[in-house]
């Protein structure tokens, strides 16, 4: 288990993350054009799209990096767009983040990596930082290797290691820039499973930003269930495909072109998303 996540009040079926007519530019360049959606609390989206259409400009707004011109941006049923950036501090302690190459520091351990935040806050006794740290290298299965530095590390654990620090201090939001980028199909299992876990097993609210359409289907297509035994089974089929809490939008030119399920977008009739998923 990774921790106790508070959500907030409420229950699953409230919207954790909400888009309402997004408008974001860089000088003439229109990035993104009323772009509207929201992720429930628990629940995942992948957003597809090719480069340069807007995805990672969206995970940059959820964390506050940058505003919007128009248009709301809710985390947590909160307005980010005119927060201070203290308040933002706030705000981010509550969102983990995946970096697509694991964007570790090689100057630092990964024990000192996996607990930077908490290092950083300065206000947790280094004893609860040792046993946060464990715990999450437990999660993904590398904590005999907390004293290793990233050169020592191969492709896939750097990966492993993002997701252990995006989830220290047991964050409800993790956003994943393209995590399964470059990996052999082994390793992308891999991380494609922790993902699953997490919002299965976690109620994690995931926002999952890529352009790997097979990634994207085994998130769809497959659900974790706790067996029993301490150990996780993952259904797919009709054993478990349609249970998944997933949803999928699709930016073109800086605009929604699809937003439903993953049926839903290989039914698609659409010429863009016809062209993305063939």
């Amino acid at each position: 288990m990774v921790g106790n996540r508070d959500c907030g009040e409420g229950d699953m079926g409230e919207p954790m993350i909400e888009f309402r007519g997004v408008h974001k530019s860089f000088g003439d360049e229109v990035i993104l054009r009323d772009v509207s959606f929201r992720v429930d609390r628990g629940d995942a989206i992948v957003i597809l799209g090719a480069s340069g259409s807007g995805k990672s400009t969206i995970l940059k707004l959820i964390l506050g990096l940058i505003g919007p011109e128009e248009g709301e941006i809710l985390v947590g049923g909160r307005d980010i767009a005119p927060l201070s950036e203290r308040e933002l501090v706030e705000v981010r302690r509550g969102i983990g983040m995946v970096f697509q190459e694991g964007a570790l520091f090689d100057s630092l351990s990964v024990r000192e990596n996996v607990g930077y935040r908490l290092f950083e806050e300065d206000a947790v006794d280094e004893a609860e930082i040792e046993k946060a740290v464990r715990r999450e290298l437990g999660f993904v299965g590398l904590e005999d290797a907390i004293d290793k530095m990233p050169a020592q590390l191969s492709g896939g654990m750097k990966r492993r290691v993002g997701i252990a620090r995006a989830l220290i201090g047991s964050p409800p939001v993790v956003l994943y820039d393209e995590p399964t980028a470059g990996l052999d199909p082994v390793t992308k299992r891999t991380i494609l499973e922790l993902m699953i876990r997490l919002r299965d097993l976690e109620g994690v609210t995931s926002v999952f930003v890529t352009h790997d359409l097979h990634a994207a289907s085994v998130m769809a297509g497959e659900r974790a269930v706790a067996d029993g035994g301490g150990g996780v089974r993952f259904l797919s089929g009709g054993d478990g495909a349609g249970a998944a809490r997933n949803r999928f939008v699709m930016l073109q030119n800086g605009g929604i072109c699809f937003e439903g399920d993953y049926p839903g977008l290989m039914r698609s009739t659409d010429p863009y998303v016809r062209k993305f998923v063939s």
